[in-house]
């Protein structure tokens, strides 16, 4: 997701500078530092798509996509002041510019990386997998890279990241790192060369393009985090911003005095609007459209609304400047910080399924929690540094300390510091390397991938039986869910035999099924699409290689986390419902929330005895349709 970090000490006015201003009337036409009317709701409505996107995916399809509203303004701002800058003065000041960005930065940033893990490492070891990397790429603005390097995908909800959403943030601080310098060498051609601002935005824009270009390229279906995640893949949202910001400090206003723009303003800012809204309701992760398409979309749909806030006072602007967009707009960075940790944390210590009351209601602790956090910062960690700066604040930090009364009082601060930075260290190196849901798949996928018996189950006669099938009737083809099952479903179903590896598809399963040719025992359970979702087109071809002889059972999905769950078991449910031979195993329906591991997705030990139950009564309900004979099942002991 996006983050928002280029709301401080940015000198900016409504009105663009002329070509050769005169410095003292364009200090007198600024408005406040770090302000531009209008932004501070843009980044709000930003914000908001971003976490409610996060809180249940399901909710809003394409809020991700506030990441590329972010990364607009973001173009916009810093290459406003940059531009600014060196009209006034003649030169940039990179140090100035580069200390300005880490007072916005790290001071938050410092105290949610320790206080996350502190807090998560008391409610789930789990969510500190990885954490030490996350750490180091949280405070060297690198996430990005170092996910992608570790293979880590973006979309998927079986490996809970605490600091996944800080990979903007590392894109966000490469693009202030190496920007002001490629800024210089563009205003050196334009003042050399006599080259029009028009052709300055041009030669952006074009980088921008080429980047939209090669996260088409470089999209992948299975998984999209290296599209998305690369600094080279996800520029156009920053050059789209850096090119309108050229064109709006210079003469030509971003074309705002064209005759066309007056004409159709209405029409352009209803459209930019329309598209915005839509993307955000329609644009999931799921389609490849989304990246292709979706993303320079909103981009472009951002600086037509961006510019019509920041051209002159109108309807777009007194909208955006209402006093409730403003506020989470000024504390948007820190909410963006705050919000993934908090709604994982809050996830893990009160359980609960996606769709009940009960979830609806730990998602709105999590965003209260959220906004009483950012504020916190904003007041008395953010504001402070970047209004007094690093020194003068830890001057005044030392001297408050100073003046505590007592000996034994400072004794007992300092004692507090070092014990919590002793026990960071501690959590820091006894992180798990590996989740328990990792674990346990890891130690039952020998089971589950031993070779199958080559001859036929003996009691499968070729002849179609409705019969309730025993163990040794019951073929098991499946992914991560039947491997974290396997205890459980040898234990309901005694002789069974598992073909299951994690990471498997529907396509997977045809492989698997063919490859069991006439060995194929006369029931059999499907297991697939937690990884790539459903296939129809596969699963009518699976079912085709079956054979309407033989009993199958289909078992639906869930994840608390994963957007296209609803369409994936409704697919399911259609296929299920053609089939005279087939039943659906609803684990959907049966799962409550102590029955899944902390990803949200795989089954916890108890779960795995639900998910074999749910398998058993779907054969149960099968046989009794066909037979007219309901199916007595005998009560298991659970653990």
């Amino acid at each position: 997701m996006g983050q928002p970090t280029a709301t401080a000490d940015v000198e900016v006015t409504s009105e663009p500078a002329a070509a050769t201003p005169d410095v003292s009337t364009t200090r007198a036409r600024r408005s406040p530092r770090g302000h531009l009317a209008g932004l501070d709701g843009l980044r709000a409505l930003a914000v908001i798509a971003v976490v409610v996107f996060h809180l249940d995916p399901s909710w809003l399809p394409g809020g991700f996509l506030g990441v590329d509203v972010f990364f607009v303004i973001s173009g916009f701002l810093i290459t406003t002041l940059l531009v600014r800058e060196r009209r006034d003065t003649g030169r940039v000041d990179l140090r100035g510019f580069w200390t300005r960005r880490a007072r916005r930065l790290l001071p938050a940033l410092l105290v949610v990386v320790p206080a996350a893990i502190l807090i998560a490492r008391t409610v789930e070891a789990d969510l500190l997998v990885g954490v030490r990397r996350q750490a180091l790429g949280a405070l060297t603005f690198s996430t990005n890279w170092l996910e992608i390097a570790q293979g880590s995908n973006y979309f998927a909800a079986t490996s809970p990241q605490l600091f996944m959403n800080f990979w903007s943030l590392a894109v966000e601080e490469q693009f202030y790192l190496f920007w002001p310098l490629v800024m210089l060498g563009l205003l050196t051609l334009h003042r050399r060369f006599a080259l029009t601002e028009g052709a300055l935005a041009t030669i952006v824009l074009g980088v921008g393009v080429a980047s939209a270009v090669l996260m088409a390229l470089t999209h992948d279906g299975a998984n999209a985090t290296r599209a998305y995640y690369g600094t080279d893949t996800h520029l156009f949202g920053l050059m789209l911003g850096a090119a309108l910001a050229i064109v709006w400090t210079g003469p030509l206003r971003a074309y705002t005095t064209n005759p066309r723009w007056g004409a159709h303003r209405r029409w352009f800012v209803g459209g930019a609007i329309a598209t915005i809204a839509a993307l955000f309701l329609l644009a999931g992760e799921e389609h490849a459209w989304t990246f292709v398409l979706g993303i320079p979309l909103v981009s472009v749909a951002t600086a037509v609304l961006l510019l019509a806030a920041v051209e002159r006072p109108g309807k777009v602007r007194a909208v955006l400047e209402l006093p409730p967009l403003a506020w989470i707009g000024q504390r948007s960075y820190g909410i963006y910080l705050w919000h993934w940790p908090v709604i994982l944390i809050v996830a893990q210590d009160i359980p609960t399924n996606a769709g009940t009351p009960g979830f609806v209601w730990t998602r709105v602790w999590a965003v209260v929690v959220t906004l009483a956090v950012a504020d916190l910062s904003f007041r008395f960690v953010e504001t402070p540094v970047r209004r007094l700066g690093f020194r003068e604040t830890g001057r005044r930090i030392l001297g408050a300390f100073a003046l505590l009364r007592s000996v034994r009082t400072r004794r007992i601060v300092l004692g507090g510091v070092v014990a919590g930075a002793l026990v960071l260290g501690v959590v820091l190196v006894t992180a798990p390397d590996t989740t328990t849901t990792q674990r346990t798949i890891e130690q039952n996928q020998a089971r589950a991938a031993a070779p199958r018996k080559t001859e036929p189950a003996p009691t499968f006669s070729g002849t179609k039986s409705f019969t309730m099938p025993t163990g040794d009737e019951i073929d098991v083809f499946g992914d991560s869910m039947v491997v974290g099952s396997v205890p459980a479903l040898e234990y309901y179903f005694p002789g069974i035999q598992i073909d299951a590896r994690s990471n498997r598809r529907w396509s997977d399963g045809l492989a698997a099924v063919g490859s069991a040719g006439t060995s194929l025992r006369r029931a059999v359970v499907l297991a697939f699409g937690t990884n790539a979702g459903t296939d129809p087109e596969t699963v009518e071809a699976i079912l085709a290689e079956i054979g309407d002889d033989r009993m199958v059972v289909i078992v639906n999905l869930h994840a608390d986390r994963l957007s296209r769950i609803d369409d994936d078991n409704a697919a399911l449910k259609k296929i299920a419902d053609k089939h005279p031979n087939v039943a659906l195993a609803d684990w959907d329906s049966a799962v409550a929330a102590e029955d899944l591991q902390a990803d949200g997705i795989h089954p916890s030990l108890g779960g795995a005895h639900t998910y074999a139950a749910t398998i058993r009564k779907a054969f149960a309900d099968l046989s009794t349709k066909h037979t007219g004979k309901a199916v007595t099942l005998k009560p298991l002991p659970r653990p």
